[in-house]
C-alpha cells in the first residue's frame, strides 16, 4: 500500500509523539509499504540527520508542509491530506481528528491513533465528525481503558471490525543482545555499582521529585535519569546538588539510538508516574496513557518498578514489574528496598519482563493497525 502519514509532532524534537510517528514510519517502510511522512513546518534536517536522533535505520520519504501558527494548524490539515490525495495514497494514518475527517471527506480510506480524550471545543466536534462519517475508516485507541471513554464519552461505538486497540511498541531489533548493566555501564563511562535508571521528560507527573527523594533515601546506589529538556536538567541538577546527592546523574537528552545501551546499564528500571501526567501540551492521560519508555523497559530485560495505575495492568503484572503507590516516597522505598535486597526477585522480574515485551514489537504492532484495511474490512 502507499500509506500517508500525517502527524502534527514536530520534527525535529526530543516530543514523543514526535519520536512515535516517525518510528510508524520506519515499521511500515520495514513491512514493504510505500511510505510518506508529512510533519509541519519548514523543512529542518536531511532524513540523514534524523536516523540517530530517532533511531532509524530504514529509510522514507519525509516531507514539511508549511503551515500558519494563526490557523492553530488546520491550514496543515488541509493541506497533508491534499498531498496525499496528489500522491495517490491508499490509506492516511494520523493522530489528528482533523486530518482524519478531511481525508474521509476525500473519500480516503483513513486510520485514526488516538492516545487521549479529545478536548477543547473544537477536539470532541472533531471526533464525532469522524466517527460519524461514512468511508472505510479504523479508530486505534492505545489502550483499552482509553478505547471504553471513547465509546462512553461519542455513543454510539463503532462496530468492532473498526476499532483496534494499538498498545504502544518498540523497536526490538535495536534489544538485542544487549549487555550486562556492569558491561554497559563500562561502555558508556557511568560510575560502577547497582544503578536505578529512569528515562524520558521531566514534565509534571513524571516523577522527578520522587526520583531525587529516593537517591537521598538510598546514599550507596546510583541513580539515572536520562532525558529531559534542558531548563528542566538544569534545574533537577541544581535540586540535586543543594541536597548534596552525589549519587544522581542527570544525563539530558541522548539519541534515540542510544537509549538502549543507557537502558541495559540499569539494573533497576523506574516508572513513577504520578496521578496526574502531563505531556507536552499539557493535559492529563494518566487514565489511558501508554508510554513507550514502559515496552523499551520490557525489550531491555531489566527489573521494572511502577507506580500503581489501572492503566497499566493492561501490560504489567507483579510477574513482570513490582509496584509501588503513586506519590508515595514511603512505598517506593519499600518496594525497592526489596528489589535491592533480593537479586533473585530482581532476576526473576527481568526474565519475565523480556518474555513480556517480545510481543510489542512495532512490526507487530502495525501489522495489526493494517489488518483491517489490507484484508477488505
Amino acid at each position: 500500500m502507499r500509506i500517508a502519514v500525517i502527524s502534527t509532532a514536530l520534527v525535529p524534537s526530543g516530543n514523543a509523539n514526535s519520536i512515535q510517528a516517525l518510528k510508524v514510519c520506519q515499521a511500515l517502510r520495514q513491512l514493504g509499504h510505500e511510505v510518506l511522512c508529512l510533519v509541519g513546518g519548514e523543512q529542518a534536517s536531511a532524513w540523514e540527520a534524523l536516523a540517530e536522533p530517532y533511531g532509524l535505520h530504514t529509510r522514507f520519504e519525509i516531507e514539511w508542509v508549511p503551515w500558519d501558527p494563526a490557523w492553530k494548524r488546520y491550514d496543515f490539515a488541509w493541506k497533508a491530506v491534499r498531498r496525499a490525495v496528489s500522491w495517490k495514497a491508499d490509506l492516511v494514518y494520523t493522530w489528528a481528528s482533523h486530518a482524519a475527517v478531511i481525508a474521509l471527506l476525500r473519500k480516503k480510506p483513513v486510520l485514526l491513533e488516538a492516545h487521549d480524550l479529545p478536548v477543547g471545543t473544537l477536539g470532541p466536534l472533531w471526533m464525532r465528525a469522524f466517527l460519524r462519517l461514512p468511508g472505510r475508516k479504523v479508530l486505534a485507541p492505545i489502550t483499552q481503558a482509553l478505547r471504553l471513554a471513547l465509546e462512553e464519552r461519542f455513543p454510539p461505538p463503532l462496530p468492532p471490525e473498526q476499532v483496534v486497540v494499538l498498545p504502544s511498541g518498540v523497536d526490538r531489533e535495536r534489544y538485542v543482545d544487549l549487555p550486562a548493566p556492569q558491561a554497559a555501564r563500562a561502555q558508556l563511562g557511568l560510575p560502577e555499582g547497582l544503578t536505578v535508571g529512569c528515562f524520558g521528560h521531566l514534565y509534571a507527573g513524571r516523577g522527578g521529585d520522587l526520583f531525587l527523594a529516593l537517591a537521598e533515601h538510598f546514599p550507596a546506589v546510583r541513580f539515572l535519569w536520562v532525558g529531559g529538556r534542558p531548563e528542566d536538567v538544569r534545574a533537577y541538577r541544581e535540586w540535586g546538588a543543594e541536597a548534596g546527592l552525589a549519587n544522581v546523574t542527570f544525563t539530558g537528552f541522548i539519541p534515540n539510538a542510544r537509549l538502549a545501551l543507557y537502558q541495559a546499564a540499569a539494573d533497576i528500571l523506574l516508572m513513577p508516574y504520578e496521578r496526574r501526567i502531563a505531556v507536552a501540551g499539557g493535559g492529563n492521560t494518566a487514565a489511558y496513557c501508554s508510554p513507550m519508555k514502559l515496552f523499551e523497559y520490557l525489550a531491555a530485560g531489566r527489573a521494572i518498578l511502577s507506580s500503581d495505575l489501572p492503566v497499566f495492568h493492561e501490560v504489567l503484572n507483579e510477574r513482570n514489574a513490582a509496584f509501588a503507590q503513586p506519590e508515595d516516597v514511603e512505598s517506593w522505598a519499600a518496594v525497592l528496598q526489596r528489589l535491592i535486597d533480593d537479586p533473585a526477585y530482581r532476576q526473576s522480574l527481568a526474565e519475565q519482563a523480556a518474555l513480556a515485551g517480545q510481543r510489542y514489537d512495532l512490526l507487530e504492532r502495525e501489522r495489526n493497525a493494517l489488518a483491517p484495511f489490507l484484508s477488505g474490512g
